[in-house]
């Protein structure tokens, strides 16, 4: 290993972006994605790093460092309510406000009468998004937006001021940690960009899943003509905020796409269509996307193979990642495949067993990163996360 922190950086970053580009390495990088976990390791509570970033960012530095992570993300915490206090946003539960201190943030779902937009608002949303999100959805998600008409009052004034003031600050911040991380641990900040499906976000943050549900049946043409209208502002978005110099993927969660939520049919007719131009776009910026699938994924690798080769690095949550590498390996990277509760309640000699077999199975020849299937909570245990960690040190060596 490289005494100099910026050579081990280095050295970290070729490991990492030739298994993205599906290539073979000096060894299987690894790269965690791990969020609360962070805090209980660090000796914080969930309401901490939630509320105090700054933890949250020396909680990740501690862990990327005790731990010899190649890549992780610079803040495991998603959630920072510093921001969604300050706009008041009604679709997050945070520990220490509406949570107790040790339990992790949840996003709040609204019973499907109160859904955040109305079944009948479709044709304001294809029309004009940015202008029903600014005027009709935002006063319904945040207690102190008043409506367009409504007489204006000073907490809703104070709370684009403290909205855009917390944006600044947390992101300046996030910019420093990635180069904190950098110079102090060597350890690569794993994604950048921010990018969310058409359809996933008429399910998580407008309609709900069962008012999509029933539109799907009732009004079909509207949902794909809003998520027609929503793919070009998304694509902007991931491309303004994506790695200046095309070396780390954006990184796409993706909510509603996979078994039971939608049949195969259902995904080749609402989700693929605009979820794949997007993505075809990215390549053509030289972007590349982190499809990170959560949740079953198999019954629709036959569209996912359509995509361009090294488009994405496809990450394995549920589905058989033997059967993924079969399908798509030759095309894409893959990661993940270690299960969480394997991890949560498992042992560490069975960590390295089921390690070893993803190993054996998928990454012989490259185009493979080591990380658990989904994103670890706090019920995760450090003695089996060193275990994913440390195991393909010895036998992930190319």
């Amino acid at each position: 290993m490289p005494n100099d922190v910026e050579q081990l950086y280095q050295q970290r970053l070729a490991r990492y972006t030739a298994a993205m580009r599906n290539e073979k390495p000096d060894q299987i990088p690894i790269r965690p994605f791990v969020a609360e976990f962070i805090a209980r390791y660090a000796g914080f509570t969930c309401q901490d790093v939630a509320h105090d970033y700054e933890k949250a960012f020396e909680a990740t530095r501690k862990c990327a460092a005790e731990f010899d992570w190649d890549a992780t993300v610079p803040n495991q915490v998603w959630v920072w309510t510093g921001l969604t206090e300050a706009i008041s946003l009604k679709y997050y539960a945070v520990p220490g406000i509406h949570l107790p201190a040790d339990k992790a943030f949840q996003y709040v779902e609204p019973p499907e009468e109160d859904a955040w937009m109305g079944p009948d608002d479709y044709d304001a949303l294809i029309e004009d998004p940015t202008g029903y999100l600014y005027n009709v959805w935002l006063p319904r998600v945040a207690d102190d937006v008043v409506a367009p008409g409504e007489p204006s009052t000073m907490r809703n004034n104070l709370s684009f001021v403290k909205g855009g003031m917390a944006m600044m600050q947390y992101f300046g911040g996030l910019a420093q940690q990635g180069q904190r991380m950098r110079t102090e641990t060597g350890t690569v900040a794993a994604i950048a960009g921010m990018l969310k499906v058409p359809f996933d976000i008429i399910a998580d943050k407008l309609r709900g899943y069962k008012g999509l549900c029933m539109d799907l049946f009732r009004q079909p043409d509207k949902v794909i003509a809003a998520c027609e209208a929503l793919a070009p502002h998304l694509l902007e978005v991931a491309s303004m905020t994506a790695d200046p110099l095309r070396r780390v993927p954006v990184g796409l969660w993706m909510h509603r796409g996979c078994m039971p939520f939608l049949s195969p049919e259902q995904f080749e007719r609402f989700y693929w269509p605009t979820l794949k131009w997007i993505l075809c776009e990215l390549h053509n910026r030289g972007i590349q996307t982190l499809f990170y699938a959560e949740g079953e994924w198999n019954p629709n690798l036959k569209y996912i193979a359509e995509l361009p080769d090294r488009s994405i690095v496809y990450h394995v949550d549920r589905g058989d990642i033997e059967e993924v590498h079969c399908a798509v390996g030759h095309k894409f990277c893959i990661s993940g495949g270690i299960p969480n509760d394997l991890l949560a309640f498992g042992t560490p000699d069975d960590v390295r067993s089921v390690c070893k077999k993803v190993i054996d199975g998928v990454a012989r020849d490259g185009g493979y990163i080591m990380d658990a299937s989904a994103i670890m909570q706090d019920d995760t245990k450090p003695e089996n996360l060193r275990a994913m960690t440390d195991f393909p040190r010895e036998y992930g060596q190319y």
